[in-house]
């Protein structure tokens, strides 16, 4: 039923499953890394819906072969390890000093950085009001998906499909912007990401939202 998009059944879902969840992601990274991760998991399960055919979720790859817990604390770590991967592709590889001297800093970073700020800034500013105020709960706030929901008066599974919805949107906005109004390469466009990657401090949430 929660495949189907049933309400009551993904109440119920979520009300069962999101601690578990949590526990299996506090053990993947006990800094607390890897809860996004579980967070943004229910978007994939509540299914994400494609231009070209109807929504398709995630749990139509559960057979039942194992427990329904046991298959979530599987996919949640191979979520983890992708996101893990994709972080260490924008790392430097490890030199050894003796006889090699640190790469010179990228003449561009401080470039894309601004890039970037101004595009993320522009991305925010066009969101519904009602996805810029989840958006900011959530990320200046530090509330929790159970307390969105009920500021906003929707679910936690609501809460949390829409706010993968808004980061979504936000990723295209920026690359969208980045390509059309700075015209950047799409090789240009991933060094810009890969910059906010390697150091995000320039990008204050705050300011992001508020301005």
């Amino acid at each position: 039923m929660c495949a189907a998009g049933d309400e009551r059944a993904w109440e119920t879902f979520v009300r069962e499953y999101r601690p578990r969840l949590y526990r299996a992601a506090d053990a993947l990274d006990r800094t607390g890394g890897a809860r996004e991760v579980a967070d943004s998991l229910y978007a994939e399960l509540y299914g994400i819906k494609d231009a070209a055919g109807p929504r398709q979720s995630l749990f139509r790859y559960y057979q039942g072969r194992s427990s329904l817990a046991t298959w979530l604390r599987a996919v949640l770590a191979q979520r983890y390890v992708d996101r893990v991967r994709a972080g260490r592709r924008t790392e430097p590889l490890a030199e050894d000093t003796d006889r090699a001297a640190p790469p010179p800093p990228d003449p561009d970073r401080d470039r894309y950085l601004t890039l970037v700020r101004a595009a993320l800034a522009f991305a925010v500013s066009q969101l519904d009001p009602r996805d810029r105020l989840r958006l900011a709960s959530y990320y200046v706030q530090e509330l929790t998906l159970a307390q969105i929901g009920r500021l906003l008066r929707e679910s936690e599974a609501s809460a949390s499909r829409h706010l993968a919805r808004t980061r979504r949107d936000i990723r295209s906005a920026v690359e969208r912007q980045l390509r059309d109004e700075a015209r950047l390469t799409d090789d240009q466009i991933a060094a810009c990401l890969a910059s906010v990657v390697e150091d995000s401090g320039p990008l204050d949430m705050k300011q992001v939202i508020y301005d």
